[in-house]
This record gives C-alpha cells, sequence and structure tokens, in this order.
C-alpha cells in the first residue's frame, strides 16, 4: 500500500481556511428577517390602524372607563379559589 504525504504547506493552508470557516457566522439569513414575525404578527392584528383619527369613532367616556379599570384591578386582589383536584369525579354519581 503506497502512503500519501501532504506537504506542510498544503496542511498549514488547510488548517488556516478551517479556522477561517469557524469565525464565519452560520445564521445569516436568520438574522436578516429577526424581528420580521413580530412586526407581521402585530400588522395582522391591527383591523384599522387609522381608528383614532376618525372623528365618528364612539370613545369610552371616563365614569365607564374608571368601572372597567376598577373591575380589572379587583380581579387581581381576589384570586378565584382553587378546587380541589382530589375530588374531581368523586361522588355524585347516577346510580
Amino acid at each position: 500500500m503506497k502512503t500519501i504525504h501532504f506537504p506542510s504547506r498544503v496542511l498549514a493552508v488547510a488548517a488556516v481556511l478551517l479556522g477561517a470557516t469557524a469565525c464565519a457566522p452560520t445564521t445569516p439569513n436568520l438574522d436578516r428577517s429577526f424581528g420580521r414575525s413580530l412586526s407581521t404578527l402585530k400588522a395582522y392584528q391591527t383591523a384599522y390602524p387609522d381608528a383614532s383619527r376618525n372623528p365618528d369613532n364612539p370613545a369610552l367616556d371616563g365614569v365607564a372607563a374608571a368601572e372597567a379599570m376598577a373591575r380589572y384591578e379587583k380581579s387581581f386582589s381576589a384570586p378565584a379559589p382553587q378546587q380541589n383536584v382530589f375530588t374531581i369525579g368523586v361522588g355524585g354519581g347516577v346510580q
């Protein structure tokens, strides 16, 4: 069997080229479109972006807005009681 000996220059050039490829970015396509999906989803969720400029747009009055905010804040002060998971499906069955 014949062995092939590479000159040391070839090995050095190969090592440099291999090392240079390790520094190359691996995700240029992903980085180029970073954040595009969020912008697209926000645009899809906006039905009518100029609604605030429409003078005929009915607005929420201050009393209704204050009551809505009070109900929203109250929902966090008293959380709903948790059910006992051990009694689910026990008893109350039809015989």
